[in-house]
């Protein structure tokens, strides 16, 4: 019986890694922490137990005294913040991890670098400037027209984001975020965007899965219209965008190594942008492919165990096109097909036109 300590346990990114674990005939024991005292309360895990915040002095001598008190044999995070400082301290960690290595983790939690890496290998992607002062600012909207796109070099959900339409109004978001010297400036691009989530072992490509966000939940109540938190996506492959991730993926990492899933997002010209990798951890609304049929924490957990599994399915993005995943708040997600989806529109137009008869 396998025994995994997961991080981040009361939050909806491991909720989903621990119900997809949980789909699997495999019997486990899931300790779940977490550093917030409400949160942790919602973990689905078998045993919940409240932690410091990753990066305080007493983080790892608990964790470790965890690890040892449950005998644990593999540890795994869904946030950032605790993957980087799990990444920077992993020689110190008691049990086993499956990481990419510490460079990798550090750049791609550093959107500015991985920019570098990829305007480096020539890779499509929108001009960016880091802001260290007014001077790079106004370069940034003499080179990129009257709107910009402002973001912090680290941190997920669209952390400080933000469209700005005039020098004043930047000037007055990056001081409110004290972002000066941490924030970026790019080109905007257009809303819509998709994710390669991939899983890689030892350098080989062990399966990738695309999907598009049709929204945002919530995107009205944010500046930039992005929160994180997908709506619905939808099931979604092409071989343009496959070559582009993989790319975007070996600019960083010869050799990649675990979890890789890469956000791309489309220009004016229809053409896909990579704007960032998360790395280490699958995106959040992961259950979606494993309810699906595609369950990837199932394998990743038998590759981190070095345990082999039937590959009945392709590599490359082996589900179907056009399957569908509605969520929000307070109710169970929705697995469905696109054609039931425009099913229901087809009928009000229906009904819209008997109307006008």
């Amino acid at each position: 019986m396998k025994r995994i300590l997961i991080c981040g346990a009361g939050g909806s990114p491991s909720t989903n890694f621990v119900r997809s674990l949980r789909t699997t005939k495999e019997k486990m024991i899931l300790v779940g922490i977490d550093c917030d005292k409400y949160t942790l309360q919602r973990a689905e895990t078998d045993i919940r137990i409240l932690v410091p915040s990753a990066g305080s002095p007493e983080y790892l001598n608990i964790v470790n005294q965890i690890i040892n008190e449950y005998k644990i044999e593999f540890m795994y995070s869904q946030n950032d913040k605790e993957i980087g400082y799990i990444s920077r301290n992993r020689k110190k960690i008691k049990t086993k991890l499956f990481l990419p290595s510490k460079k990798t983790v550090e750049i791609c939690q550093n959107k500015f670098r991985s920019f570098e890496a990829w305007k480096k290998a020539g890779i499509k992607i929108p001009e960016t400037l880091l802001i260290r002062d007014k001077k790079d600012l106004k370069k940034a909207f003499r080179n990129f027209g009257r709107e910009i796109w402002l973001r912090n070099i680290k941190g997920a959900a669209g952390a400080g984001s933000y469209p700005a339409k005039d020098y004043h109004q930047a000037v007055s978001w990056i001081d409110f975020q004290k972002g000066w010297g941490s924030f970026t400036a790019a080109e905007r691009l257009s809303e819509n965007s998709v994710t390669w989530q991939s899983i890689w072992y030892k350098g080989n490509l062990i399966v990738a899965q695309g999907r598009k966000r049709l929204y945002w939940e919530f995107a009205n109540r944010a500046p930039s219209g992005i929160t994180g938190i997908t709506g619905t996506g939808v099931t979604y492959s092409d071989p343009v965008l496959d070559t582009l991730a993989i790319a975007a993926i070996k600019a960083i990492d010869k050799k990649p190594h675990g979890i890789f899933s890469v956000d791309m997002t489309y220009d004016e010209n229809n053409i896909p942008n990579p704007t960032e990798i998360n790395i280490g951890r699958f995106f959040t609304t992961h259950f979606f492919f494993s309810k699906a049929g595609l369950n990837m924490p199932e394998i990743f957990v038998k590759l981190a165990y070095n345990e082999k599994f039937p590959q009945h399915f392709p590599i490359m993005n082996p589900l179907k096109n056009g399957l569908v995943w509605i969520r929000g708040m307070d109710f169970e997600p929705i697995l469905t097909d696109m054609s039931i989806v425009e099913k229901s529109v087809k009928n009000l137009e229906k009904r819209l036109n008997n109307l006008k008869e």
